[in-house]
Parts: structure tokens; sequence; C-alpha cells
């Protein structure tokens, strides 16, 4: 399928003539799919040679396309695979994290960073309608208008390293996790496009008294404004292409691994012994190391669903906790619903009291 912008043709225009769905060809599975882990860590990202035709991103790409034409948008965003979600600036363009290419990529991701961003249909969507209002902000220079501006901010202003949110804002739409839209006024103008393009997302009921709702109304405005129009930036230019990237697969998820572990916060002794027992009378009960690897993964699931810290950050605080309780020789006494409840309290107080004072991070 060739992404172009241009206006998509309406299926229900003509129902004697039904379009029937073209059938999708079979690809042959690439040598990397049937490769340990080890073989395929060592595949510089440019060798993996991903197309989005075809691939499993595909379907969703195309729900977007649909989605916007369904609203007189005229642009079918160019898609492309690259290390990472992005849309650059100037460019009506969306890239793609390579790893949703493939299910054998998508076990990788999940293997080295214990998730996998878009790795769902529903998921995937909420990211591509972000990025496409990223997408038609460019196309049609909507960040020069002064109700733009007026509406989000300076779309110029810098973007910082960190953000601290305010969970209860009313100010703002909440589409991606984290208070995204709090970030920099292009994220905000992103975000609220999502909510405005979701179909079924009933905006208007849903935020309905909210500060959030003036912006939603901008944006409904501003798409009637482009509606059927021919955008004026239709470059085809494409940033940091997998193509381009020849760093290997063990390289990449080094880099990305530093970026959630730096300055990760202390645990403090009296904090585990609110928890975890010293092992004198103690000694016929399980070590602390062993219930917390039991529990590590469940552990490391809900404490990251809760402060909205990426799983790889939690799972290196699970294990400098495990390395403290092997120095204690600390012992699991008691029921384990308890033990868990206060081990997942612990790490969620340590981690938010922390994040308080480092803000969130804003990926790049």
């Amino acid at each position: 399928m060739a992404y172009t912008v241009g206006a998509m043709p309406n299926r229900r225009t003509n129902p004697a003539s039904p379009a029937r769905p073209r059938p999708r060809a079979r690809r042959r599975e690439p040598e990397w799919a049937e490769a340990t882990t080890a073989e395929l860590l060592r595949y510089r990202l440019c060798d993996l040679k991903l197309k989005v035709e075809g691939s499993a991103v595909e379907p969703m790409v195309e729900r977007l396309h649909e989605e916007l034409a369904e609203r007189g948008i005229q642009l079918r965003p160019q898609v492309w695979f690259s290390s990472e979600w992005f849309a650059p600036d100037g460019i009506p363009g969306i890239a793609i994290p390579f790893y949703l290419a493939h299910p054998r990529l998508m076990r990788l991701e999940k293997r080295m960073m214990f998730q996998v961003e878009g790795g769902t249909r529903d998921q995937c969507l909420a990211i591509l309608r972000h990025e496409a209002g990223h997408a038609v902000d460019n196309a049609f220079r909507l960040h020069r208008r002064k109700i733009w501006r007026q509406t989000f901010g300076s779309f110029r202003v810098k973007y910082p390293d960190f953000y601290q949110p305010r969970p209860t804002s009313r100010d703002y739409v909440l589409h991606l996790p984290g208070w995204y839209a709090q970030a920099h006024p292009a994220e905000d103008f992103a975000e609220t496009f999502a909510v405005w393009l979701t179909p079924r997302s009933r905006w208007k009921s849903r935020y309905a008294g909210w500060g959030a709702m003036r912006k939603l109304l901008v944006v409904d405005e501003l798409m009637a404004s482009i509606a059927h129009t021919r955008p004026p930036v239709l470059t085809r230019k494409r940033v940091e292409p997998l193509a381009d990237i020849r760093m290997t697969l063990a390289r990449y998820y080094e880099e990305r691994r530093s970026r959630y572990v730096d300055g990760r916060p202390e645990f403090y002794d009296r904090d585990l012994l609110h928890v975890f027992s010293e092992p004198k009378a103690h000694n016929r009960s399980i070590t602390a190391v062993q219930f917390l690897r039991r529990h590590r993964a469940s552990i490391r699931e809900i404490v990251s669903h809760w402060t909205n810290l990426h799983p790889y950050t939690i799972d290196q605080l699970l294990g400098d906790l495990i390395d403290r309780c092997q120095q204690l020789k600390l012992r699991a006494v008691g029921p384990t619903h308890r033990l868990k409840t206060e081990t997942m309290m612990m790490l969620t107080v340590q981690t938010l009291n922390f994040t308080r004072g480092r803000r969130r991070w804003i990926p790049v």
C-alpha cells in the first residue's frame, strides 16, 4: 500500500458496488524470525529490512487513514519504521518503532523492556492518533495560527527534560498515560486532536465542564477550516529511517535501558524491616530474596501501572531491593498477600517521592 497525501475513496458512497477487501499476500518469514535472543541481538537495525507494507502494523495505519478521511482531512501521513515513536517537526509523517513490525521483535521488546508500547491494536491506534495530530499540525502549519497560540501556547517553547504533571487538572484531555498533554503545547494539541479523532469518544459529554473543552472546540474549529483542502506541506522526507540505523539490537537496548536507571532512589533498611523480618527466630521462613524473586513480575506490573513509571525502572528498583535483602539476610514472614501489598506500597511511596522531586521524564 502506498501512503500518499490526498483524498481516500469513500467505500460507502456506492452500496451497489461495494469494494472488496484486497487480499493480503503472505510474506516469507525473515531469517531472523527463528533466531535465538543472542543471535537476534547481533543484528543491526538496518539489516532487519522492515517495511510497513505487509507488517503487523499495516492494518492500524490503514485504520488511521480511514478515520482521517471520515473527518474530511485530506492527509494520509507517511509512515516508516524507526527506533521509536515520533513525528518530526515540519514533516507530515510518523515514525513507528521497528519492534511492532513482527511478533518476534515484539517478544524481544517484551523480554528486554518488560512492555511493548503500542503492542495491542488499541494502544497502537491511540499512539497513531496522537502522532497524527503532530502530522496534521505540520501539514497545515496550524501552530502558526493565532487561535492555536492563544489556546495551547507557544509551539517554540523549548521542551524541558522533565515536567511536573498535575493529575487532577481538568485543563487537559486524558489520552496517553502520564498526563502527557501537560508536557508541552505541541503535545497538548496532539493529545486534544487524538481525543477529537477517536471514534465514539463522546468528548462533548465526557469533557463537559472541563477547561479542556475549550481546546476541543478549537480543534473542532481548526479541523473544519482545513476539511477537504489540500495541505500546503507535502514533503516525503523521512527522519531516521530504520535503513539508516546501523547500531546492533544489543546496543539499541543497552542505550534504551540506561534511560530508566540513572539516579534511582535508595532503599533504607528501616523501610525493609517494616515489611520483612530479621533472620533470628525465623530461620524456617523463606528468605525475602526468594519471596521477591517469586513475585517479581506481578509486583513490577502493578507498581508500574500505579506509578506510571516504565516497568524497566521498577524492575531495577526491585533488583536493588533484592540485593539489600540478601545483604541483611531478611526473611519473608507472614501471609503472602500482606507481604506483596506492603512491598508494593513501599515501592510506590519510594518511587513517587523520588519522581516528585525529579518530575516526569519526557521521552525523546
